[in-house]
């Protein structure tokens, strides 16, 4: 007879270390994530101080990102907090999870799609160039994300879904408390939200009695004309997602990804060189996701979930789908704590994958590969004007990028 062999159950460790892990050294990928991938999955322990589950093997991840036994449901009593006073990426009347994730995601691909992502690239490079003008007749050293990193995607953001110039700047005071995590007390996040919330639904009743050609307005075509299959209050909250995921996680790689290029000067040397290196360069800066982690990523077990090195991730478990451990599996990617710009082949997941892949992600591509490009040509000698280890981030909120870049040329 043979033995009843169980599946080994995720390990749990009797002190989870605290994650997001500490960016040490500054210019690289966390040291922590060294050692993430003995494993399938590790016990970890969140800002509120609850623990989750965190995948991090590129197979795993990847695959569960399709999982339907993975739920992005996380209003849930039993389910880990991301902060003790924050319900960051919960609301109870959005089902994040198939089949009505599936036919609501569908109904916004409809509206955001190639080609008018692609007719803004000439936007985009104007306000590139604009804003670099600005920067070269301003003062020395000037701060690269005031100047340049942030203006340039809210400007884009905006100028697609149709946001008016004059707000973009109470626009993003509501998203940055928006995404504050622990960095801002409880009633001013909350505040931030409702402030939020009131702007777009007003937003979306001018855009109803007056529409234009812009991604709004195209979203309440397709609202009101495709059987109603997306809800009023739907329409309102992927319009606030892609105002946020268009706006503040691509304004913080511009900053915080170049930040990484003028550290080593070898690097934009050589893409100097040879223009041709600006995509690859840009999809090894997202590969390291240099400026955030992973907190975004949480979901829940409805079932078991075998991994891949044979433990079982137990129904009821809070899961965080580590990107930027997958992004470093050496399984998948050579001398993955080395920065390769030209590094072919670079299937990252810091987009996310299957049906929770960024709709977003040719828009993000275009704007880093214009602004990349038209900053090291504009400034040839451009250069840190700090030692990379005194640049400070945002800690505590859901981007960790660097809060303040001075740089000279």
């Amino acid at each position: 007879m043979t033995a009843d062999v169980s599946p080994e159950v995720c390990p749990h460790a009797a002190n989870p270390p605290r994650y997001p892990f500490a960016w040490e050294p500054p210019m690289q990928m966390p040291e922590a994530l060294k050692n993430v991938h003995e494993s399938s999955a590790m016990e970890v322990t969140l800002p509120s101080g609850d623990t989750a589950t965190m995948v991090t093997r590129y197979q795993d991840v990847r695959a569960l990102f399709a999982d339907k036994r993975l739920s992005r449901n996380i209003a849930r009593p039993d389910c880990a907090r991301i902060s003790k006073d924050n319900d960051l990426f919960m609301d109870p009347h959005i089902d994040p999870d198939p089949p009505k994730h599936t036919q609501v995601r569908s109904l916004v691909t409809k509206a955001f799609t190639a080609r008018r992502i692609e007719s803004l690239r000439p936007y985009v490079q104007e306000v590139a160039d604009e804003l670099l003008d600005m920067m070269a007749a301003g003062p020395r050293p000037a701060e690269l994300n005031e100047a340049f990193a942030f203006p340039l995607p809210i400007m884009v953001i905006c100028k697609l879904l149709g946001v008016p110039a004059e707000d973009r700047d109470q626009f993003r005071g509501y998203v940055d408390g928006f995404l504050a995590v622990t960095k801002l007390p409880p009633e001013e996040i909350g505040k931030a939200r409702q402030n939020l919330w009131k702007y777009l639904g007003d937003l979306i009743e001018e855009k109803r009695k007056n529409p234009a050609d812009d991604l709004i307005s195209e979203f309440i075509r397709v609202r009101d004309e495709d059987d109603n299959r997306m809800n009023e209050h739907e329409l309102h909250f992927w319009c606030q997602g892609l105002l946020i995921a268009g706006y503040v996680t691509t304004a913080s790689q511009i900053g915080t990804g170049t930040a990484v290029l003028l550290h080593r000067p070898d690097l934009v040397r050589e893409i100097q060189a040879d223009w041709s290196l600006v995509p690859s360069t840009v999809e090894e800066l997202l590969r390291t996701q240099i400026m955030g982690s992973s907190v975004g990523t949480m979901r829940y077990a409805i079932e078991d979930i075998p991994l891949s090195d044979g433990s079982v991730i137990k129904k009821g478990t809070s899961v965080l789908l580590s990107e930027e451990g997958a992004n470093c599996d050496r399984e998948v990617f050579e001398n993955p704590f080395e920065l390769d710009i030209r590094r072919q082949e670079n299937h990252h997941m810091t987009f996310g994958a299957g049906i929770h892949y960024c709709v977003g992600a040719a828009l993000a591509r275009m704007e880093l590969q214009i602004a990349t490009e038209s900053l090291l040509r504009r400034f040839p000698d451009i250069r840190l004007a700090k030692p990379a280890e005194e640049l400070p981030r945002a800690l505590g909120g859901f981007m960790e990028g660097f809060t303040e870049i001075p740089v000279a040329w």
